[in-house]
């Protein structure tokens, strides 16, 4: 703090004792380590309020970057997720008419039902409508 050697506080300390007195030296030494204790604690108080500030600039510079580097993989995956949508969009799209022309059905018809026999198709509309399928012949 001070650059005051040895020799130095021996000088004041003599000063003091002649300029104060033997009676009053011992309090006004008490009162001066107790000024000297409070002021050591404000300047360690004033230091720690300094680094917590720095810490918590850095902490909010910590935090913008993580939630630009949040933003920027959040719009990654939005655009990728939306670039394969639509090209799963347009071979849906491309498969669709594809699969009315091999069916060789016209649009009207049920894609689902193909063409089937007298029996078969009675065997399914049983089915769809909940009963049980029929017993099969035993011989």
């Amino acid at each position: 703090m001070f650059d005051i050697g040895f020799s130095e506080l021996l000088v004041i300390a003599i000063v003091a004792l002649i300029v104060i007195g033997p009676e009053r030296l011992p309090r006004v030494a008490r009162t001066l380590g107790h000024l000297f204790g409070r002021m050591q604690r404000y300047v360690n108080d004033v230091k720690a309020d300094i680094a917590r500030e720095m810490e918590l600039e850095e902490l909010r510079r910590l935090q913008s970057s993580v939630e630009d580097a949040a933003r920027s993989i959040q719009s990654s995956v939005e655009r990728d997720f939306n670039e394969a949508k639509s090209g799963l969009d347009e071979l849906a799209a491309a498969a669709d008419p594809a699969a009315q022309e091999q069916a060789g059905a016209p649009a009207a018809a049920d894609p689902a039902a193909p063409a089937q026999s007298g029996g078969a198709r009675q065997l399914d509309l049983a089915l769809e409508a909940g009963a049980p399928p029929p017993a099969a012949k035993q011989g």
